[in-house]
């Protein structure tokens, strides 16, 4: 997405998406749906957002059926907001920024954003959505401290300054800030968005500003809420699904709360979005979210108890799901996971141990290392050569793509690794060949896991044993979560298994977040992550050459006005980590499946990821439909 000083988002609407107005249509009620809501003309927004499937090269739908899918967790509810990706602006599955909720944008200077609503838009109770409900969020959330002591959060501030706001109309709103601002509107279309837009009729009778204080009071009490401001955030609860009577601009809406096992999210009957034949979206009328023991998931699937699982689903399941499409009438799609590698290792750029610490910063040590792993082994005996070996980069599928970032330092070459180390001076060995650390240690290197993926330690296995032809000894130690992130807070973590980078299929437009040492919770380096998160209060100052030019870059990034700078920006990022060998990444493009059963308009191929993606938010799950 290109912004020029005067550049209208919506330009960049495809022939996938239409603005017509509502008088245009010919108009279908929805069968099933309450009889004592308004009809459908007085239920969507004046110029609501028509979807031309035969363009997507879909077909058109028919309302009605459940969708039943499986989740591991209770809480994990709330991907109802995350798969049904009704957002301010959100990405096409051509990587663009496009209107969604919003009807348009402009942008001025990159600096200046007006953000246009639909007119008559609604929220799933029928109140009416709009500036209102922008502006209460910037004014009486985000802004009030009490609700938010930390203050305005990256997005939102530019060189620590927050915008001017103003509400232009009813409909229109206006962010102005002194210099650019190119995370603002890629923020608005994560898959875990920051809602910048509240329901102000239903949340203003907790904010101490508006409401009775004795029902606020009352209200606090029931929920062992100390003030108004801790009763305000649980009421306010736009990404979790757990409060049942807080209005939703999604597809579907939890209204009930009557079982943490079983979840019915029902269709949104004031949703904005409509096909070319006249009805209304979603198609499919309830989502049933069941929980199940995860480690159950993939056998449920195959024995036809969902239509629609990616989730909990893995390469390893591949085999055992084809063997029961038959049996069970459902299809196993195989997606391109975005991720930038399947597998990545990770040293700790930041492990407090001296010795570990200026050798695992010695650019020819990761080298050695990455030289030292035979990917195309790996690559054979756990994903049957369907994946692609290389380093944790940017994918093809990314427009910033080139075939060097994924190969330099990534062939197996143990020669080559050996000689690395040498040079470093690691000569001396022990009796098992295992060479000496220069205080006289062996090379042993803990490589810790999080013991949620049976495939990282089989990875690491096959690893161990290439390291030894090199004279470096793997220990693996499957660990947990919370005990892995706690040691990369402590710095005692020297190295770990993880994901690749999360975004592998990044544009210039989207911010450099994985490449910078901008985040505590990655294991690299936390303690440079956590500098830059508490603004230099906790954590440590990056003082190593690399790390500070790639905050340099993504400092620059954020003030940047043009794709052009914000290309050389992405592009030397990228050179710096495939040159550096930053993350050490095995394999790529390994295929995730989707098991799909009584389903149409799913794709059979497509994009899996969280950010860009939101798992089936890219796809426009509204548009899906039931066969039977």
């Amino acid at each position: 997405m290109i912004f020029s000083n005067s550049l209208r988002v919506g330009l960049f609407l495809t022939a996938a998406l239409l603005a017509q107005p509502l008088a245009a249509l010919d108009l279908k009620e929805t069968p099933g749906l309450d009889p004592s809501l308004p009809p459908v003309a007085e239920r969507l927004p004046s110029e609501p957002l028509i979807v031309d499937l035969e363009a997507k090269r879909r077909t058109i739908g028919k309302h009605g059926g459940s969708l039943d899918t499986l989740i591991g967790r209770a809480k994990d509810v709330r991907l109802i907001n995350v798969w049904g990706y009704a957002r301010l602006v959100g990405y096409n599955e051509d990587l663009d920024l496009v209107p969604d909720i919003l009807e348009d944008v402009e942008v001025e200077d990159g600096r200046i954003f007006t953000l246009h609503t639909r007119e008559g838009h609604k929220w799933s109770d029928g109140h009416p959505f709009g500036a209102e409900d922008i502006r209460y969020y910037f004014e009486d959330v985000v802004s009030n401290e009490s609700l938010n002591p930390s203050g305005l959060p990256p997005f939102l501030e530019v060189m620590g300054k927050g915008p001017v706001f103003e509400v232009l109309d009813d409909t229109t709103v206006r962010f102005t800030w002194e210099e650019p601002n190119p995370l603002f509107l890629p923020e608005l279309a994560k898959s875990r968005p920051p809602f910048i837009y509240r329901p102000a009729h239903y949340l203003k009778q907790f904010h101490e500003k508006y409401g009775d204080p004795d029902f606020i009071a009352a209200e606090a009490e029931k929920v062992k809420a100390r003030s108004w401001a801790p009763l305000h955030n649980k009421r306010d609860d736009m990404y979790n699904a757990r409060n049942v009577a807080l209005p939703s601009l999604q597809p579907w809406v939890r209204n009930r709360d009557d079982s943490d096992l079983r979840f019915i999210l029902e269709r949104n009957p004031y949703y904005h979005r409509v096909d070319s034949a006249g009805q209304q979206l979603p198609y499919i009328d309830d989502v049933v979210m069941t929980v199940a023991d995860g480690k159950l998931i993939p056998a449920k699937t195959q024995a036809g108890e969902s239509n629609l699982q990616a989730r909990n689903l893995s390469f390893a399941d591949i085999t055992v799901l084809k063997r029961g499409e038959k049996q069970n009438d459902y299809k196993t799609a195989l997606w391109s996971n975005s991720k930038g590698s399947e597998i990545s290792i990770l040293p700790n750029l930041t492990v407090k141990d001296p010795v570990w610490r200026e050798l695992v910063r010695d650019t020819r040590f990761r080298h050695a290392l990455s030289l030292g792993i035979d990917r195309n082994l790996l690559n054979r005996v756990l994903f049957f050569g369907l994946g692609k070996p290389g380093n944790d980069t940017v994918l093809p599928a990314s427009p910033l793509y080139k075939a060097a970032y994924a190969s330099e330092w990534a062939q197996y070459d143990p020669d080559k690794a050996n000689a690395l180390l040498d040079e470093i001076g690691l000569t001396e060995r022990n009796g098992e060949g295992i060479r000496l650390l220069p205080d006289g240690r062996p090379l042993e290197i803990i490589v810790e896991t999080a013991g949620e993926e049976q495939v990282q330690d089989d990875a690491l296995e096959l690893v161990t044993e290439t390291w030894r032809e090199i004279g470096v000894k793997l220990f693996a130690k499957p660990s947990q979560r919370d005990n892995l992130r706690e040691r990369a807070i402590t710095g005692q973590l020297l190295m770990s298994v993880w994901f690749g980078l999360e975004n592998g299929i990044p544009t210039s437009e989207m911010p450099p977040e994985d490449l910078a040492p901008v985040r505590g919770d990655i294991l690299s380096w936390h303690s440079w992550g956590d500098y830059y998160e508490t603004n230099g209060e906790g954590g440590e100052k990056p003082d190593w050459a690399p790390a500070e030019r790639l905050m340099e870059l993504y400092n620059a990034w954020l003030v940047s006005r043009t794709q052009e700078e914000r290309t050389a920006i992405w592009e030397e990022m990228l050179q710096i980590h495939a040159d550096e060998t930053l993350r050490i990444g095995l394999v790529s493009g390994v295929p995730q499946p989707v098991a799909i059963k009584d389903v149409e308009n799913v794709p059979l191929e497509g994009i899996y990821g969280w950010d860009p993606g939101a798992h089936f938010g890219i796809h426009r799950m509204d548009e899906f439909y039931m066969t039977d």
